[in-house]
């Protein structure tokens, strides 16, 4: 990201505003184990987030992918974007990561 573009980046997954622009090195900053997607109703107000590809098992963003399907179909082609308000997406996606740490705090370990 060069040429004075911004980024801005949350946590605990990457949330990454390029103001709508998309390039080669928009693919390469996608770490292994994360898909980059759109969230939002327009175009003009979609924002790109980084996010695991664990989230694709969850059930509630298993959810937004259904939604996602009825709007834009299923040979939809670029990016996976879900129709939904940015704000109403980060809620969700809490949900999905404060289920996913309980998930993990509850696997017991394995010793050899």
């Amino acid at each position: 990201m060069g040429g004075g573009e911004r980024s801005m980046l949350h946590f605990p997954h990457l949330h990454i505003n390029q103001g709508g622009k998309s390039s080669k090195q928009g693919k390469r900053d996608v770490p292994k184990g994360y898909l980059a997607i759109k969230v939002g109703q327009a175009e003009e107000e979609q924002e790109r987030f980084i996010v695991p590809v664990s989230y694709f098992n969850h059930p509630l963003f298993i959810q937004l992918l259904k939604e996602a399907e009825e709007v834009y179909g299923f040979h939809h082609k670029g990016t996976i974007t879900i129709p939904c308000q940015v704000e109403q997406f980060r809620s969700v996606q809490g949900k999905i990561d404060k289920h996913q740490h309980q998930h993990h705090l509850h696997v017991p370990c394995f010793r050899a």
